[in-house]
This record gives C-alpha cells, sequence and structure tokens, in this order.
C-alpha cells in the first residue's frame, strides 16, 4: 500500500479531521508510520485521545478497500495536501482538507477564481443574475467555484458553461453521491470543464454538518467570493465570513430592500463588503491578474437599434419591460393598448428573444 492510500484511510476515520491529521504527519512523518504506533504514542500528538487513538490503531476495521474500488470505478482521482498538483489557492487557508477527490482536474489556470453563491430558493432577477456575470467572468477567463446546490450555485456553474469557461464545483457529500441528485447531468459537464470535488469519502451523504466545511473550500479556492443572493441567515453567509477570515475578498449584489432573499447580501454590504453592480465592478479589483485587452467590455446590443427595428406597438410594450418582472395589467394600464395588441407584441417580442415570459402573466428583457 503506498502513500497516498494511506492518506485515504486516515481520512476515512470519522472525527479525525483536517488539523488533527495534519498534526499527526507533522509529528511522524507520514501516513504508513501514523498506522503502525502504538496508542500511547498517538495520544502524545495535540487533540488525539484515548478514543481518536483506537479508531486508528482499527484502522484495518474500515472498508477501505470499498473505497479504493469505488475511487476506480468512478474514474475518480486523488491528490493529498502534499502533491504538487493540490490547489494552490486552497493550501493558503488555515485548515485545507488532506485530501481531495477529484472528478476532471484542477490546473494552475484555475488560480485566478472566484466563488459566485447564492440562495437555493432565489427570485427569478438572482438566477439570471447569477448566471450572467458567471458567463461575464468566465469569458474573461476566471474559474468560477460555487457549490453545485439548487438556485444560485447551479446558475453560476451553468453560465461558466456556456461561455465555453471553467468552473469547480465544491461538494457536501462523497462523489459516488451527488447532491442534489438532480444535478448529476450537471456535475458530469462540471467535470469535463473543470472539476467536481469532495473532501468527504465515495459514499460520504450530505450530512448538515458537512457543508460548512464545503464552504470554507469554496472561498478557498478562490481569490474572492460574490454573493448573489442571501438571506439573512444561510449557508453564502457562511461562505463569505470564511472568505473574510481567509482574506479573500467579499462582494455582493444589492437587492430589493423588501426582499427576504436579499437581506443577507444587503448586511453584507452594510458591513463592508463590495457592492457589485455589474461585472465591472468585479473586474476593477482584478485588473492585475490579466492583460488590459482581456477586461475590455462586451459587445451589448444598442438599445436605440433594438427599438428601431420594431413595431410602434413592440416599441411600447418593449419600453415598459426591464430586467424585474412586470405583470400584464401593469402594461397595460401603462402602454393603453388593447389587450389583443398587447398580446399580439408579447408574443412577437418573445419569438425576437427579447423577452422572456415567466409563471404568472410576469415579463422581463433577456
Amino acid at each position: 500500500m503506498n502513500e497516498k492510500e494511506y492518506m485515504v484511510i486516515l481520512n476515512l476515520i470519522q472525527g479525525l479531521g483536517t488539523v488533527r491529521i495534519r498534526n499527526l504527519m507533522e509529528h511522524f512523518g507520514s501516513a504508513a508510520e501514523i498506522m503502525n504506533q502504538p496508542s500511547y504514542a498517538l495520544q502524545r500528538v495535540p487533540g488525539i485521545g484515548s478514543h481518536l487513538a483506537g479508531a486508528i490503531r482499527r484502522w484495518e476495521e474500515l472498508e477501505y478497500e470499498e473505497e479504493f474500488r469505488l475511487i476506480k470505478k468512478l474514474g475518480v482521482t486523488i491528490t493529498t495536501i502534499f502533491d504538487p498538483d493540490y490547489p494552490a489557492n486552497l493550501k493558503e487557508i488555515y485548515d485545507p482538507p488532506v485530501v481531495l477527490y477529484l472528478k476532471g482536474s484542477v490546473i494552475p489556470e484555475d488560480k485566478p477564481a472566484l466563488a459566485v453563491v447564492g440562495s437555493r430558493r432565489p427570485s427569478h432577477y438572482g438566477l439570471q443574475t447569477a448566471q450572467k456575470i458567471s458567463h461575464q467572468l468566465a469569458a474573461r477567463g476566471f474559474t468560477v467555484v460555487s457549490g453545485m446546490a439548487r438556485g444560485i450555485d447551479t446558475r453560476a456553474h451553468r453560465g461558466a458553461l456556456q461561455a465555453g469557461g471553467r468552473t469547480i464545483a465544491v461538494l457536501g457529500s462523497g462523489l459516488g453521491n451527488i447532491y442534489p441528485p438532480e444535478n448529476g447531468e450537471l456535475a458530469a459537464e462540471i467535470s469535463r470543464s473543470g472539476a467536481v470535488i469532495s473532501e468527504f469519502p465515495i459514499r460520504a451523504i450530505p450530512d448538515r454538518q458537512n457543508f460548512p466545511l464545503r464552504n470554507r473550500v469554496v472561498s478557498g479556492l478562490s481569490l474572492g467570493v460574490l454573493v448573489v443572493e442571501a438571506a439573512q441567515r444561510s449557508g453564502a453567509l457562511i461562505t463569505a465570513r470564511l472568505a473574510m477570515e481567509q482574506g479573500r475578498m467579499v462582494m455582493a449584489v444589492p437587492g430589493r430592500i423588501d426582499s427576504f432573499s436579499a437581506r443577507g447580501t444587503n448586511s453584507l454590504i452594510q458591513d463592508g463588503a463590495k457592492m457589485v453592480g455589474g461585472i465591472d465592478d468585479i473586474l476593477e479589483e482584478f485588473e492585475y491578474l490579466f492583460p488590459a485587452k482581456t477586461v475590455a467590455h462586451p459587445d451589448h446590443p444598442d438599445p436605440e437599434a433594438v427599438l428601431k427595428n420594431l413595431s410602434e406597438n413592440e416599441r411600447l410594450v418593449f419600453k415598459e419591460l426591464s430586467e424585474e418582472e412586470t405583470g400584464i395589467d401593469r402594461i397595460f394600464s401603462e402602454t393603453g393598448l388593447s389587450s389583443p395588441a398587447i398580446s399580439a407584441a408579447l408574443i412577437s417580442l418573445e419569438l425576437k428573444r427579447l423577452i422572456k415570459r415567466l409563471p404568472g402573466k410576469l415579463f422581463i428583457r433577456t
């Protein structure tokens, strides 16, 4: 058995944790040596009491052969904190995972990485903003990091993928237990354009206690964290707090003052996080990472040119819409058009992909 396999076995021991494993490694020099120590020698290491010493001594009772079988079957690679391919940003934090399971790869070009995180139950505006900003970041050479949770995280990954960029998903479960399950295909796609990673054994379930640990890796992999939408008590705010402790930049997209899902982000801004109203607010903090030509503004359609090619009714309706949801009753009252005329204009604008219809007879510009 080689040193990396012994490291995986140490990582299987419940309650041992990253800091204690590192203490043991510093004391004994290798994982193989740790496994051969008597209980009294193990207990000389800070944090190792009789219970943990006994668990280490009984390492052969662990289902490590099944773990190795699943690693091979799923095409997972293992990197440890002592390997040269371990992510450079993550190695800088206080308690980096000793072992990382990877589907895909983390490469040196992932060093300019930014985390985009937020609510699992965001507004349409939050979803749209997360995807748009992530797309723009990836197009400029940033790797987008998130937790592949429902909502903002999922859209962040999709935005990066649509731009043809790199993205890294950090799980709060094992790689053999993708969570949420509906993101299985997304995980496969991410692994082809970046990496899906976890510090937890292959079959680990998504326990609540895993997610704060996951969040420190999300921020640890990144130079900064952007929170798009978050309630006052949320995992995204835990990630932001951890980022502050790790010396990372914290940014937030402001939301409506009456929106529950924006209370956390608005509080972050009050507490000193950088307010982000668009991609330029992020780029100005990281211009040193890229040549000037890679941070040029993207081409945006000229609003006047868009209006020029519309009929009079389409123009009236389009002017009443924005990136905020607008109801059909407001369109009716503001334009003065008849219901059939409004319906025809909305259908035409949808076909031209200038607007999008939402549930509840709501519309937004795309």
